[in-house]
């Protein structure tokens, strides 16, 4: 699967089992459309992302940066506190390409483009963008 899309809130780092590191984020993915009236319409569908290969880019996934992510849907069931049993869709991620950088991860790395080459988790870095 491939999207395109803007985080949500900033990446979280999670330890796994001794020296493994996750990198949790979610993925706001924008459908845009008109209906038959001419009236444009939007919704947003919400992706949760895992990524396992470099927890050093999480610093660079701040709210609102526009990523693109390749990987897998995986299904996970959970237990609420009330018994019922529920789904959710987790794209576990092999790329992830930084299409803009918030001010935050500017602040972090002090250079917009240091911060673009450090998100180099995958794909080529030098492509122009599709947009």
């Amino acid at each position: 699967m491939l999207f395109t899309g803007r985080i949500t809130a900033d990446a979280e780092v999670t330890a796994v089992k001794g020296d493994k590191q996750v990198v949790n984020f979610t993925v706001a993915i924008n459908q845009r459309w008109t209906n038959k009236e001419g009236d444009k319409k939007e919704k947003a569908a919400f992706v949760n992302c895992a990524y396992w290969r470099n927890a050093g880019i999480a610093e660079y996934l701040s709210k609102g940066a526009v990523v693109e992510i390749s990987g897998w849907l995986e299904a996970q069931g959970y237990k609420t506190n009330g018994g019922d049993i529920n789904g959710r869709l987790i794209c576990t991620c092999d790329n992830i390409r930084l299409f803009s950088v918030t001010a935050k991860a500017e602040q972090k790395t002090g250079n917009p483009e240091k911060a673009k080459a450090g998100a180099g988790s995958g794909g080529d870095e030098d492509d122009d963008l599709p947009f």
